[in-house]
């Protein structure tokens, strides 16, 4: 739809003021606050013509009028210009993850706390770890006469535990040299990597002994599928309470019965893992609970495998640009990281 140049500024003024104040926006308020050079009466009757076209809507109780969902598809689509983050934001994202980064998880984790921080909404980060784990080395720790744990450590030092029965007789010096055998054979591979072809080509160091090949071999298995499952990281739910829009219970509710739903929140998440960067608005979320919301999300590769994506979900009246901003940055950051965990292996 194509609209004036007057009724762009007017109805971008009104989609800012009403981000920034959470308050309905009159034609008073506008030729009070910004210089158009007009009177309050030709930007009512802009405003009217704006509602007409369903940019506008207006509240049972106010005078003055708020964006509708149309209003900042606009506004998203035609308008927005993301801006430079300041040195004070990037120094805070830096110090962040600088503070606190020990593992992938940690990255994950700090950038959904971190996302919903300077977002002041719901962040949500899904990880791929299939794309980010790696086989380190094994071990295996007595546990009794029959028994050992064995101890599978990921390069991200994530540690994964089971049980395996051990032959009768088999001294811990010749399970320690079966540990060093498999490390150094599977060493580097990504976990879901590790399917049976790698290990038959292992069975000679076990043969001897069936029960402990069969054991091994289911262990490395279920190690190996639980790494291809996709971890879901939130930030800031306690955020949402902070929004106007969300005072009121029943809405709280809803959206609070979506966050709890994992299988949903991938869903959400996977459903856009094509599109680069996409915002949904209102009821553009096909998700019940979140139709009166939007979310921003965009998914990061390595090497064009997915790592994951972040999104940010708020009430409709979100700041595009400084969202879109945050993410951007974040994104450049995460592929560095990446990267130099890509160096060191």
């Amino acid at each position: 739809m194509v609209l004036s140049d007057r009724k762009k500024k007017i109805l971008q003024i009104i989609i800012e003021d009403y981000i920034a104040t959470a308050e309905p926006v009159g034609s008073r308020t506008i030729a009070r606050k910004y210089d158009l050079g007009i009177s309050p009466a030709i930007i009512r009757n802009e405003m009217s013509d704006l509602e007409l076209l369903g940019f506008l809507e207006q509240p049972h109780t106010s005078a003055g009028r708020i964006p509708s969902a149309q209003a900042y598809r606009y506004y998203v689509d035609s308008m927005i210009e993301p801006g430079a983050l300041t040195d004070n934001d990037r120094a805070l994202i830096d110090g962040w993850f600088h503070e606190r980064v020990r593992s992938i998880d940690d990255i994950f984790q700090s950038t959904a706390k971190i996302l919903s921080r300077m977002t002041k909404n719901v962040s949500l980060v899904m990880a791929n770890r299939a794309t980010s784990s790696a086989f380190s080395y094994m071990r295996f720790l007595p546990l009794d006469s029959h028994h050992d744990i064995l101890c599978i450590i990921a390069d991200d030092g994530h540690v994964d535990h089971c049980v395996v029965e051990i032959p009768l007789g088999m001294e811990q010096e010749e399970m320690d040299y079966l540990a060093t055998r498999i490390s150094n054979k599977l060493h580097g591979l990504h976990l879901n990597q590790i399917g049976s072809g790698t290990l038959e080509d292992l069975h000679d160091d076990v043969a001897n002994d069936k029960m402990l090949f069969a054991s091994l071999l289911r262990a490395i298995r279920q190690i190996g599928l639980s790494h291809q499952e996709q971890k879901m990281f939130l930030g800031g739910t306690k955020q949402i309470f902070n929004q106007p829009e969300f005072k009121d219970v029943n809405r709280i509710k809803e959206l609070l019965s979506v966050l709890e739903e994992e299988k949903m929140l991938k869903d959400m998440l996977q459903a856009g893992e094509d599109s680069g960067l996409r915002i949904t608005i209102g009821g553009e979320n096909k998700f019940s609970g979140i139709q009166d919301c939007s979310m921003i999300q965009a998914t990061y590769r390595l090497n064009g495998q997915v790592v994951g994506t972040m999104a940010v979900l708020g009430p409709t009246r979100m700041e595009y640009g400084k969202v879109i901003s945050v993410m951007d940055y974040l994104h450049k950051y995460l592929t560095t990281i990446f990267n130099k965990e890509q160096e060191l292996k």
